[in-house]
């Protein structure tokens, strides 16, 4: 159901699994450490830096499950030769399916020496195209935490790229910890997508 990989321009996104992601690479490059920019990179996500090397073996062993079921395709996300940091782990990122509804949900984590060069939008406009091309979902969803000003950023630049809007905030809606932060949602609809796709091929 789900491409094993998938590339594009600069990235090379690669099915999150065992025999894709060395589980010591991933968590070197998410483990709890001072001073590498992690307070940063997780302030804003419901997850947290690895304490272990079982939570990032974890993280793998619920990725092939969700794959299995049917319910998401998650993968590593790696620069492609000719770019900064070659073939690194650069971060994870994800497309959830909640077939009921007919949504596809975004999701990523970027290392931050990747942060800045347009990687976010770049994935999102291939794992639109999967969601909308190749699953036939009818809505595409993405979101940031509230103050989360880089996420705003970028995700209203590729959501607008593809024609999409901004929905408004769901409060209460993404537990963090000891609190619950409020989420910043923004859709893109399937003719919307198509829409965009056709003025940019013309």
């Amino acid at each position: 159901m789900f491409p094993e990989r998938i590339e594009t321009d600069r990235l090379r996104l690669e099915r999150l699994c065992h025999e894709n992601a060395d589980v010591f690479e991933l968590y070197d490059c998410f483990a709890d450490r001072h001073g590498d920019g992690l307070d940063e990179v997780f302030e804003y996500v419901p997850q947290t830096p690895y304490q272990t090397v079982m939570d990032a073996r974890e993280q793998i062993a619920n990725a092939e499950e969700r794959w299995a079921e049917r319910e998401g395709a998650e993968y590593v996300v790696r620069p492609r030769a000719g770019e900064g940091g070659a073939g690194e782990l650069a971060g994870i990122t994800g497309l959830t399916c909640q077939w009921e509804r007919r949504t596809g949900q975004l999701g990523l984590i970027l290392r931050k020496p990747f942060w800045g060069r347009g990687y976010s939008g770049e994935r999102a406009a291939a794992l639109m195209g999967l969601a909308f091309e190749r699953l036939d979902l009818e809505l595409v969803t993405a979101g940031h935490n509230d103050g989360n000003e880089k996420s705003k950023r970028a995700i209203e630049t590729y959501i607008e790229a593809h024609g999409g809007q901004y929905d408004g905030v769901l409060r209460n809606w993404v537990p963090m910890g000891d609190a619950v932060a409020d989420l910043h949602r923004y859709t893109v609809t399937r003719g919307q997508y198509y829409d965009a796709v056709g003025e940019r091929s013309e």
